[in-house]
């Protein structure tokens, strides 16, 4: 069911788009598997009109795994990024997994679209204005806590150098293997007079 219901979302975006609906007809009769290890398998394969979403474990032209949030990123900026770190893997034909990634960019529904076709436009205005101001707020209040937390473990419990004291380190480790560099240097220069 659930399989039915992304097939029908992703199927709303194509009239939208006629960059969605030449990559649809060009993938007709491909297929690309979506794999979240130990959690989901999900199947999306183009009949060159519309896509078919399925829960099932049919062999597919490509295949992506890795976790959820990396399999999103992929839809965003940091798609390369991605594949580069490892964070997901590609198996199978890659042209056919790049242009269903290019495909599913191009369908990413509008949250507030859809949400409007439930509850009108107004109230899923505010609501996903609500949701963007929360997710900024979370997103802040992540960065202060790591901040501090940084701050705690280097200042007060002395668990971690601070940031001044570990650039110093490095300089003071710099300095010195220069000075023995310099040092090896003046003494091969000694051994080879010596040898003289």
């Amino acid at each position: 069911m659930f399989g039915t219901t992304l097939g029908n979302l992703l199927n709303r975006g194509l009239p939208r788009s006629a960059r969605a609906r030449q990559l649809c007809a060009e993938l007709s009769g491909r297929s690309l598997a979506i794999v979240i290890p130990d959690l989901a398998r999900l199947r999306l394969a183009s009949s060159g009109v519309t896509l078919a979403a399925t829960f099932d474990a049919e062999p597919a032209d490509a295949t992506l795994t890795g976790g959820p949030f990396a399999l999103l990123a992929l839809l965003g900026a940091s798609a390369q990024a991605q594949l580069q770190r490892g964070h997901v893997a590609i198996s199978g034909d890659t042209e056919i997994a790049e242009r269903f990634r290019e495909l599913l960019e191009r369908l990413r529904p509008d949250f507030e679209e859809e949400l409007s076709l439930l509850l009108g436009d107004v109230p899923a205005h505010r609501l996903a204005r609500a949701l963007r101001a929360g997710a900024a707020w979370g997103a802040k209040a992540a960065d202060t806590t790591l901040t501090n937390l940084g701050e705690y473990l280097a200042h007060e419990s002395a668990d971690l150098v601070s940031r001044n004291e570990g650039e110093q380190f490095l300089r003071g480790v710099d300095a010195l293997r220069e000075g023995v560099d310099r040092l090896q240097a003046r003494l091969e220069r000694l051994a080879r007079r010596g040898v003289e």
